[in-house]
């Protein structure tokens, strides 16, 4: 399972990567492996101020559908345009060209709120 150091992440299975006040969120490995292949990404949120915990969006594998929740509160600028022809490079490569949005954070304390690898790998492994 593949749990970089460098990203925060969520009880559901999100993580998000911050670079000043933008920050990149996606699911998993570990989220990515019990969903199965991944067939559909919809996000209909961008331009949208969310709160910590709503949905921004919805991953569809085979057999089920999961929201996608946003770690912090923020202004969703982008979605991956990626996502729209090949949803299943999140299978692929979760961290990496699988993000699935940008967001300018509006309250960066919550970021504190948020697990490191250790304590992620910790939850997943209980």
């Amino acid at each position: 399972m593949n749990i970089p150091d460098n990203l925060k992440y969520t009880k559901d299975h999100e993580w998000i990567r911050v670079e000043e006040d933008m920050a990149w969120v996606g699911i998993t490995d570990y989220a990515q492996s019990e969903l199965g292949d991944i067939v559909f990404v919809e996000i209909e949120t961008v331009g949208e101020t969310l709160n910590k915990g709503e949905t921004f969006g919805t991953v569809e594998a085979v057999k089920t559908v999961s929201d996608v929740f946003l770690p912090v509160s923020g202004e969703i600028l982008e979605s991956n345009p990626a996502l729209t022809d090949t949803p299943e490079i999140i299978n692929k490569d979760p961290y990496g060209q699988g993000w699935m949005i940008k967001v300018k954070i509006s309250n960066p304390t919550e970021l504190d709120d948020l697990m490191d690898a250790a304590a992620y790998q910790k939850m997943i492994n209980s």
